[in-house]
């Protein structure tokens, strides 16, 4: 069963109903659970635990974010946006995964690493070396709306001297994003200085830059590390 809104959502109206009721939050969640078809909030929570992440995921996107999904190497940041490409084609949505990273032959195997059958044959994988902005925006301009894109990965854009550089490249996203409500998700390395600075989760600060970038543009983050998620608009990811 599909819910009207996001799991964390839910909570937040839970909470409000508790105070504006004047009930327990217990019997707050239990209503809002019943109202989405469920006996009780235990019920619905369970049922959203067997959602993959990136389903979970998906709905903390907003139609026109260029959003970052970061992390440092070996903690699934990949993986993470192929879920979420394919959650996108499930909800009816036309998705693209770009990558400069990953050969053809290695999405298709991490594909079937997850057990997908026809809706990651309705996602679009590219692998061309010609991958940039410009590329990508010519691909999913004539895609049915709203898009969705992730790019694998966004230090990569711009090794090739023909390209224009990264700044030039994120700022055509996010006008693109903007314009036509299509989410670009660009994975992202995280710098390995992170190790180094003891906190359990990267920041925005961590974000590894070879070549000045205006993080601004990028209106949310999802932060991976040890098994662990922190999303959040740029301005609050820390």
């Amino acid at each position: 069963m599909k819910l009207s809104l996001p799991i964390f959502r839910l909570k937040r109206q839970a909470r409000l109903l508790s105070r504006e009721a004047a009930i327990p939050l217990h019997e707050a969640l239990d209503r809002l659970a019943r109202r989405e078809g469920f006996r009780s909030w235990s019920l619905l929570a369970a049922e959203a635990s067997r959602l993959r992440p990136g389903e979970r995921l998906l709905p903390r996107f907003a139609p026109g974010d260029l959003a970052l999904l970061a992390a440092r190497p070996g903690h699934g940041k990949t993986l993470l946006g192929l879920e979420l490409a394919v959650a996108a084609v499930r909800a009816g949505r036309s998705a693209f995964f770009f990558t400069l990273e990953e050969t053809e032959a290695g999405i298709s195997q991490r594909l079937r690493s997850l057990g997908l059958g026809s809706e990651a044959a309705r996602l679009v994988v590219d692998t061309s070396d010609d991958i940039a902005a410009g590329f990508m925006i010519d691909r999913m301009g004539a895609a049915p709306r709203p898009a969705l894109a992730v790019i694998d990965y966004l230090q990569l854009l711009d090794q090739q001297r023909r390209k224009p550089q990264l700044s030039v490249q994120v700022r055509q996203l996010h006008d693109f994003a903007a314009a036509t409500g299509a989410t670009v998700v660009a994975i992202s390395q995280i710098d390995r200085a992170f190790e180094d600075r003891g906190r359990k989760m990267p920041e925005p600060s961590d974000i590894r830059q070879p070549n000045p970038l205006d993080l601004g543009l990028f209106s949310t983050a999802c932060f991976l590390h040890d098994g662990e998620v922190r999303f959040g608009a740029m301005n609050a990811a820390a």
